[in-house]
């Protein structure tokens, strides 16, 4: 046993033991030795309901959790075993609730390394409002059930994620600002490995607070049905320095995607549980994207789906899109050294000839015409990037496995210091600029 003052170790030793919420205290090391397992109970019946809420709209059915701890600090959670989630006790449909495995609330100095962190019934890990976090060697694996997210900040400050594996049905990892409050800066993600059935790296979507100061480097992201790095300002708050660089994909359907925008749904999911009312457009600057690499295989040439019905990409989606309204730029975007080979093989027939604006939503309420999921298809076969002052793109080449219909790009309304951009012919031998 561990007292509340002192602290203390909890080890989990070899064998398979069944747990409902567990609570951690402050000075708490949580160790889970080699061929032990700590399995979320199947009956959610044994899942405490003070363990704060799920900050998104209308997902009250991911309230409860299997780990959690407030106000606590000098946490650790590590060892060569496991962490089970028993997803398959908590189906998508036939179980109201499913409790996400871990979930941190104004907690500081928190450690979780090289511990496996297997099946969680939804979200793998929350940490809001929280500050000094370490992920080190964690391998994430989900895919029994939506909404199988790897690593959630929310309001975090002082985060590094290092040499972590995560596969999932949803985002790998979101940095999200769901209150002014507490800020997201000083982020550093290194040395990962993602694979998802949604998207790799997600920045925002939640952001009615501040973003600023990201890191990600030296990272693979390979069958990632949507996105590889998504950055959404869509709730009146800043998205500000980010560099990623030296970040090579495969088989990823929109390698970058950015936007900036406003959005507010009621009755629809995804909106934050603070926003009250559509906000006022936020504010993007300071992107920087070098030493990426995107490469398509013959997979691409599908349909992909999450599960069943719902259906994540197909090659018309493809592409990367950059985009805000015209009101409302995105400010200093730089893209160097970028090396993008798509399948192709997309006929103009079917794609509809007028694309969607991205509007402000406080002045067309009700209006749906550009959001961050629409349209479903792509107007340029490899790139389309509209109102951004100040864009600078150096050694972008691009490249495709079958010859497409659509333009190439698309660079509309935006203040451009450099354009150089090549297309390779398909299996032309010679670039051309």
């Amino acid at each position: 046993m561990c007292h509340e003052a002192g602290g203390g170790t909890v080890l989990i030793p070899k064998g398979n033991y069944i747990s409902g919420t567990v609570f951690l205290k402050s000075n708490v090391l949580l160790e889970i030795a080699a061929g032990g397992v700590l399995t979320a109970s199947g009956d959610i019946r044994d899942y405490r309901e003070n363990v704060h809420y799920n900050r998104y709209r209308n997902e009250k059915a991911l309230d409860r959790c299997f780990i959690y701890a407030e106000n606590q600090e000098n946490i650790k959670i590590t060892g060569k075993g496991e962490i089970n989630g028993n997803a398959e006790a908590f189906p998508n449909e036939g179980s109201i609730y499913r409790p996400m495995m871990l979930r941190f609330l104004r907690c500081r100095n928190i450690h979780i390394s090289e511990v496996k962190l297997h099946q969680s019934a939804s979200w793998t890990a929350a940490f809001l409002d929280s500050s000094c976090i370490w992920v080190r060697e964690v391998h994430i694996f989900n895919d029994k059930n939506y909404n199988g997210d790897g690593l959630d900040f929310d309001g975090c400050a002082h985060v590094f994620v290092d040499n972590c594996s995560i596969t999932g049905t949803d985002d790998n990892l979101c940095l999200q600002a769901g209150s002014r409050e507490y800020p997201v800066r000083d982020v550093h993600i290194t040395n990962c490995e993602f694979s998802s059935l949604c998207a790799a790296i997600r920045i925002g979507l939640k952001s009615i607070g501040e973003i600023q100061g990201v890191v990600i480097s030296n990272c693979t992201m390979e069958r990632v049905w949507r996105e590889g790095i998504k950055i959404e300002c869509t709730e009146g708050g800043s998205i500000t320095d980010i560099g990623v660089c030296n970040v090579v994909m495969r088989d990823v359907s929109r390698p970058l995607f950015i936007i900036l925008n406003n959005r507010f749904e009621t009755e629809d999911y995804g909106s934050s549980v603070e926003l009250k009312q559509m906000p006022e457009i936020g504010r993007m600057e300071n992107l920087m994207f070098s030493g990426i690499i995107a490469a398509d295989s013959e997979e691409m040439k599908k349909t992909h789906f999450r599960f069943d019905d719902d259906i994540m990409g197909r090659p018309e989606f493809e592409g990367i899109r950059i985009d805000a309204e015209r009101n409302h730029p995105i400010r200093g975007i730089t893209m160097t050294n970028i090396r993008y080979h798509s399948v192709g093989g997309v006929k103009k027939e079917g794609i509809p000839e007028c694309y969607p604006e991205v509007l402000d939503r406080r002045l067309y309420p009700g209006v749906k015409v550009s959001e961050n999921y629409y349209p479903d298809w792509s107007r340029a076969a490899f790139m389309d990037i509209r109102n951004v002052e100040d864009l600078y793109l150096a050694g972008i080449q691009f490249s495709c496995e079958e010859p497409d219909e659509r333009e190439p790009y698309y660079i509309e309304g935006c203040h451009v210091l450099k354009q150089e951009i090549y297309l390779q012919k398909t299996n032309a031998k010679q670039p051309i600029m």
